[in-house]
């Protein structure tokens, strides 16, 4: 599986962290940056690491800023994008099962780094349900999607 990795300043530690632990469980890793903790914004790499999803060049992506609300707001706006902000590993794991979501955004911030280490671990390895009601709502989505992007 390739993940394609993004963050601004605020969660360049972590990301650099979280590439780290992905490479030694084998995962392919592909680095939107940023590559320094100078300051830069969110935006510009929540949508690389989002668009790398959305094209089918990355598998999952995985976005991080200080609280991870501005990067999943960004990530959110590219079509195909279901990025979900996590903080607790009951929430990375509904988040696969009934959204089938593709991104996770995690705030530096908000999350030490072994709960966000164990968040990665559940949203990689917890699969989507594939229950009807749930792809109905991921179908509501698309068509939303569809409208308004």
């Amino acid at each position: 599986m390739k993940v394609a990795l993004g963050s601004d300043h605020g969660g360049y530690k972590l990301k650099e962290t979280v590439k780290a632990h992905l490479i030694s469980q084998g995962y392919e890793v592909e680095d939107f940056g940023t590559h320094s903790a100078d300051s830069v914004d969110y935006p510009i790499y929540g949508l690389k690491a989002a668009l790398a999803v959305s094209k089918g060049q990355c598998d999952k992506g995985i976005i991080i800023c200080s609280t991870g609300i501005g990067i999943s707001i960004a990530a959110n706006k590219v079509k195909g994008v279901r990025a979900a902000l996590c903080s607790d590993l009951l929430s990375a794991r509904l988040t696969r099962e009934h959204n089938d979501t593709n991104v996770l955004a995690l705030g530096a911030f908000i999350v030490g780094e072994k709960l966000a280490l164990a968040i990665v671990d559940t949203w990689l390895n917890t699969p989507f349900s594939d229950e009807e009601r749930h792809k109905r709502r991921i179908e509501g989505i698309a068509q939303i999607e569809n409208e308004y992007l």
